[in-house]
């Protein structure tokens, strides 16, 4: 019989949420073991932020030798090798992968098992030949690409967002199937880089987001020429000899498209099928997606396992996992009582304008507006970097409650998901719409706006009697 590992923390998932945990729970001098069967690094290195990241970044650079005639230059189009896009693509994640590598994590004293993890019973795990009896165990074994029930599905070749960062050919006509924040970036970016795209979403397409700032995005993208098919379902995928027929229905019209390739960008599910979670009794919802039941303070059902990131079923951003992972860190290590507060997320779509967004959004807002909700607007078009860059494109929203406390923010245009940090920094701090007043932004930056932002809440306060009053009494001084 093997014998017991038995750390302090057994982590589940090398991913980014779970790897912070590892790295901070080392700092601390607790013994840690890793149980990762795929890549080091998750699903954001390998799948996800990184290689889209990167690929958009490809799109931005082929879509600006396009555009240089406002600025005096002839644009021209580019020459594009999508074997080198996808040389780029890997050198981007091969320059961050020693940060999350196995030899990193064994240099800071962990132990890594390259191995899927499966519970054995309550308290205990199995991953290879060893058995693992940890004081806690944390999940963090991220999501796996939702694949709709759409007939002829599974007779054709198709991506998803763990496949598509390996393409090196380019793609005639790019169907993608989901308009949310992936599709939309992926569609944004395929086209700039000389596809012919087209989106089929069910609904509205980044239904998630302030519908205002969404709409100037999507303007942009359909401009880019994407064709971006709202309330559409696919009815068939039709198999062909030579590309594919993608059958659609929006109302009582239908459609067939002929595409080359098809991406599902439907959304993401939790990877816990392979955990075996029932003999750890750890409960999960009756009712679909059947998501692990879980507290504030991201325990699950059994005291003695945790759950962050995708995993969990929550918000589904790297930067999510990581604020879970301090939590967990906090819990777990000293005792300590914490719990989970997703309005100090921050959320970003990287489709170009970017959207960015926290807090109370404007429509909440308007639906309480009997608590005293207040919403300050100001646009890119105001602003002087943005001029100089032709950036104009773009509008800032700032939420403020009835005490003066900023408790949202919204925006979309050139480094939204800059800007936001601002704004975040504020909300977790508490900190008042006068707070921007404080605060000097270098001229001219796009930093401005929050600034500006903070003016336009207070400019009211011009016709105020008694300031007024005050600048009158002032006039009978020496």
């Amino acid at each position: 019989m093997a014998e017991y590992l038995t750390p302090d923390l057994c982590i589940i998932g090398a991913g980014s949420g779970g790897l912070s945990v590892a790295a901070a729970a080392r700092a601390f001098g607790a013994s840690v073991v890793i149980v990762e069967k795929g890549e080091m690094g998750g699903d954001c290195l390998n799948f996800g932020c990184v290689p889209s990241k990167a690929l958009i970044a490809a799109g931005r650079h082929a879509h600006a030798m396009r555009s240089g005639e406002p600025f005096g230059i002839t644009g021209q189009d580019p020459q594009i090798s999508f074997r080198r896009v996808q040389e780029h693509i890997q050198d981007v994640i091969a320059g961050i992968a020693p940060h999350d590598s196995v030899s990193r994590f064994e240099g800071l004293g962990a132990t890594v098992i390259k191995a899927e993890g499966k519970f054995v019973d309550p308290r205990t795990l199995s991953a290879g030949d060893q058995l693992i009896r940890a004081r806690r165990f944390v999940i963090a074994t991220g999501s796996v690409p939702s694949v709709p029930q759409i007939p002829g599905l599974d007779q054709v070749p198709y991506f998803t967002n763990e496949t598509i960062f390996s393409n090196t050919r380019k793609l005639t006509h790019l169907a993608i199937i989901g308009g949310g924040p992936i599709g939309i970036e992926l569609a944004q970016a395929y086209r700039r880089l000389g596809s012919a795209v087209t989106v089929i979403e069910a609904t509205t397409p980044l239904q998630r987001s302030d519908p205002e700032l969404a709409e100037i995005a999507l303007r942009r993208v359909a401009e880019d020429g994407v064709d971006i098919r709202s309330n559409t379902r696919v009815v068939e995928i039709q198999p062909r000899s030579q590309g594919i027929g993608v059958l659609i229905e929006s109302g009582e019209a239908r459609e067939v498209l002929d595409v080359s390739h098809i991406l599902v960008a439907v959304g993401r599910t939790p990877n816990l099928e392979p955990l075996d979670l029932a003999k750890a009794k750890v409960r999960r919802d009756r009712k679909p997606p059947h998501r692990l039941r879980i507290g504030k303070n991201l325990k699950t059902s059994n005291r003695r396992i945790y759950v962050l990131g995708d995993a969990a079923g929550g918000q589904q951003f790297t930067h999510f996992a990581n604020y879970q992972a301090g939590l967990v860190i906090r819990n777990a290590l000293f005792g300590l009582p914490v719990s989970e507060k997703p309005e100090l997320i921050p959320h970003a779509t990287y489709c170009d304008p970017e959207i960015a967004e926290i807090g109370v959004t404007e429509p909440v807002a308007r639906r309480r507006h009997k608590e005293g909700y207040r919403v300050v607007r100001w646009s890119f078009a105001e602003n002087d970097r943005a001029r100089t860059e032709r950036e104009t494109y773009g509008l800032a929203k700032m939420i403020v409650d009835r005490r003066g406390r900023i408790v949202g923010a919204g925006i979309v245009g050139a480094g939204a998901g800059e800007l936001i940090a601002l704004f975040s920094f504020a909300i977790a701090n508490r900190l008042k719409a006068s707070h921007l007043l404080n605060f000097v932004a270098p001229y001219p930056t796009l930093s401005e706006i929050a600034k500006r932002l903070g003016t336009e809440y207070f400019r009211e306060q011009t016709h105020n009697p008694w300031l007024r009053r005050i600048i009158a009494l002032n006039r009978f001084l020496p």
